[in-house]
């Protein structure tokens, strides 16, 4: 007969509690999962009964399960106890096995040899097919950490227990979670409606996965995995496999799961690498395949479940990027975002001469591989209902949080990169999971119909660098301020400028449009040499040496468009103004109505400065008024408020109009005042009127061949 022992021995796994059972000489040792457990608020003790060669699961309240046909209820002799003379037949059994495996008497559950890898150079060359030599990482699957153990029965532990009746508030939860529509179940999800227990949250996924619609597309079945693994492993115990393309890293995530565990997200990763072969780049995957696993039934209704995410199109509820570009492209609204909501960390790193683009470019991944396991699933609750949206926000809750945490020990960061993935990883000094998905959810944020203009404007500008929908991976080349050279501001306050423009024109290096002392002290000169070019940034330094200006989103030429006895305005809420000495700062429209879509009257422009089709948007973050307002008009309404960016006459330039002008310039460019000014919600860049030394424009300059022309209406 084979023993358990009923008391269990501890060990410790990283920050959670696992089992580790007894067994007699002739077993393996006992693979442990995570799926079988008391309910235990920290996830404790967790124990199981497995069947031989298959993923160990508790019986759920929700279902009950047919028995074993090897095990039929009505048949007592096929599950009696054995006699001792079956016993010892079986023990024979067990001992030949071993001997034929190469385990001696002593043999007391040492995990046999693997075999002898194969050759990495042989294996890349057979695989790539071009006699290559280098080195190709791989992959292996191993199955030796099955159960190996021949039992008389293959029942499921809790199989004859009705589990309604043992937890019946669990059991009302699920019919709740069924009964519910999708506004109330994005309620329950933020709330932590299912967070425990572990059961419950499981069947709440399955139900959530299953009920996402995917037009378009096919999503592959339980029974394509099963032909995937036949193709790919057959009956072999070991099988080894170049890593996916799409992964950044070779590390696969563990979290709460044991070997047998990772070995199945192998092989996950593996089979949707084969049946989605267009997807070339894709870095959270290994994770989010980790994190669903850990509340599928099995290996098939995991890789079922992943595919109806990668399947989903709509592009206001995106879920997973699986391309370079679109990657990059979500990089990119999130700096944008970040831009806003945390203003004071890009001056930092700006000002550290580190670059903002890479630092940007981890966000994703500070949730899904840098969090703690318990933050990771309370994301993903929401995150399964929300889509990409809610990524937007926890990251920008992590962001600001660590703002708040490095800014007094600025000194001694040597890497941000590196200091926010130690920060993110360590999050429990200073939030729990649940003050942060709180802290989430009352940061402003845009539409998804808005983000998703945003994105299409990114993922256009990269496009614009040479990034293609086939690349798999690709250095982004960003701005380039080594020949940088102006009589107004140093090199460290233009990276900073550059870091405050948005992300999809901070891609491109400045070049000079305008300067006063080459081009002279005059309105109509500055007219003649800024229009036709979006956006264009404005620096200006008085003769009391404070330096100051404004970033102007919109073309110069969109002055001529409306017929009006006063001053027109125009422009986007992308507009703001800011100081750079005696002390840098920015002012810039609260987070409001973000994007919407532009005019009629509006030219888009691409950041060559060359008229573009609507698809590349310079795109307005408030709703425009239905009329041109003018300066002379008395304080509009609050909704109209936002379009007071910028007016412009042969006479004056005015920035922000709306209870005072923050930036106001003569005819002939020697004179100026600030006012506070309730468009950018800024005080007086300046001491007031003041005179110009010097005055610049810059523009953006990128790979296509520049061209001054004015648009067409």
């Amino acid at each position: 007969m084979i023993h358990v022992s009923r008391a269990p021995e501890f060990s410790s796994c990283g920050n959670m509690n696992s089992v580790s059972m007894r067994t007699p000489s002739h077993s393996r040792q006992r693979s442990h999962s995570y799926y079988i457990l008391e309910d235990n608020k920290d996830y404790g003790v967790q124990t199981q009964m497995v069947e031989a060669y298959l993923r160990p699961r508790s019986r759920s309240f929700y279902e009950m399960s047919e028995p074993k046909p090897d095990c039929d209820v009505g048949n007592s002799t096929r599950c009696s106890p054995l006699s001792k003379k079956e016993s010892s037949l079986l023990q024979d059994k067990v001992n030949k096995k071993e001997k034929k495996e190469g385990h001696g008497a002593g043999y007391r559950g040492t995990p046999k040899k693997a075999k002898p890898k194969p050759n990495m150079h042989s294996q890349s060359r057979e695989l790539n097919g071009k006699g290559n030599l280098k080195s190709v990482s791989m992959i292996t699957i191993s199955e030796l950490d099955n159960w190996e153990i021949i039992s008389s029965s293959g029942m499921k532990y809790g199989q004859f227990v009705d589990w309604e009746k043992i937890d019946p508030e669990a059991a009302q939860r699920y019919q709740q979670i069924l009964k519910s529509d999708q506004q109330q179940l994005k309620t329950m999800a933020r709330e932590g409606f299912w967070a425990m227990p572990h059961t419950l949250r499981a069947k709440a996924y399955y139900h959530i996965i299953h009920s996402i619609i995917t037009s378009g597309s096919v999503t592959p079945d339980r029974d394509i995995y099963y032909e995937l693994v036949k193709k790919l492993f057959g009956e072999q115990k070991v099988s080894t496999h170049p890593v996916p393309e799409y992964m950044e890293a070779e590390e696969i995530p563990r979290y709460c799961l044991n070997k047998a565990g990772l070995n199945s997200v192998k092989k996950i990763l593996l089979c949707l690498g084969i049946y989605f072969p267009d997807m070339n780049f894709c870095p959270i995957l290994p994770e989010l395949v980790s994190l669903i696993l850990h509340f599928s039934q099995d290996e098939a209704e995991c890789f079922h479940s992943v595919c109806r995410l990668i399947c989903y199109k709509d592009p206001n509820k995106r879920y997973i990027d699986q391309t370079f570009l679109t990657y990059r492209a979500s990089c990119m609204t999130f700096g944008d975002l970040a831009n806003r909501c945390c203003r004071g960390i890009r001056k930092l790193i700006a000002s550290s001469h580190q670059n903002l683009f890479e630092f940007y470019s981890d966000w994703i991944m500070w949730i899904f591989a840098d969090l703690p396991f318990t933050y990771a699933i309370r994301v993903l609750d929401v995150y399964l209902l929300e889509g990409y949206k809610v990524l937007y926000r926890v990251a920008l809750a992590l962001l600001s949080l660590y703002k708040v945490s490095v800014s007094s020990r600025v000194a001694d960061v040597e890497d941000f990169r590196t200091d926010m993935k130690s920060f993110v990883q360590n999050i429990a000094r200073h939030c729990t999971a649940e003050k942060l998905l709180e802290r989430s959810f009352l940061i402003p944020m845009a539409t998804r119909r808005q983000l998703n203009l945003l994105f299409n404007a990114n993922k256009e500008s990269l496009m614009q660098k040479g990034v293609s929908i086939h690349q798999k991976r690709q250095s982004v080349a960003t701005e380039d301020f080594n020949n940088f050279t102006s009589s107004v501001v140093t090199r460290t306050e233009m990276r900073v400028v550059w870091a405050w423009i948005p992300e999809r024109f901070a891609l491109f290096s400045p070049i000079r449009l305008f300067n006063t002392a080459e081009h002279g002290r005059s309105l109509s000169s500055f007219y003649s040499h800024v229009e036709g070019y979006e956006p264009a940034v404005l620096i200006i330094k008085t003769v009391d040496e404070e330096v100051f200006g404004a970033f102007l989103s919109t073309d110069m030429i969109e002055r001529r468009k409306h017929d009006s006895e006063g001053l027109a305005y125009f422009g986007t809420g992308e507009c703001f103004v800011f100081t750079l000495r005696p002390s840098m700062e920015r002012y810039q429209q609260a987070m409001v109505n973000i994007m919407t879509p532009v005019t009629s009257t509006t030219t888009l422009i691409c950041p060559a400065g060359t008229p573009q089709d609507p698809s590349y948007l310079t795109v307005p973050f408030t709703a425009p008024s239905e009329e041109p307002m003018t300066a002379k008009e008395p304080m509009r309404p609050q909704e109209q408020e936002a379009s007071m960016f910028i007016a412009g006459s042969d006479r004056e330039l005015i920035i922000g109009g709306d209870g005072g002008h923050a930036l106001c310039l003569q005819e002939d460019l020697v004179k100026g005042y600030s006012e506070p000014c309730d468009t950018f919600k800024s005080i007086p860049l300046c001491k007031g009127h003041f005179k110009i030394q010097a005055l610049e424009v810059w523009g953006i300059q990128n790979s296509i061949s520049f061209s001054h022309s004015i648009p067409s209406q």
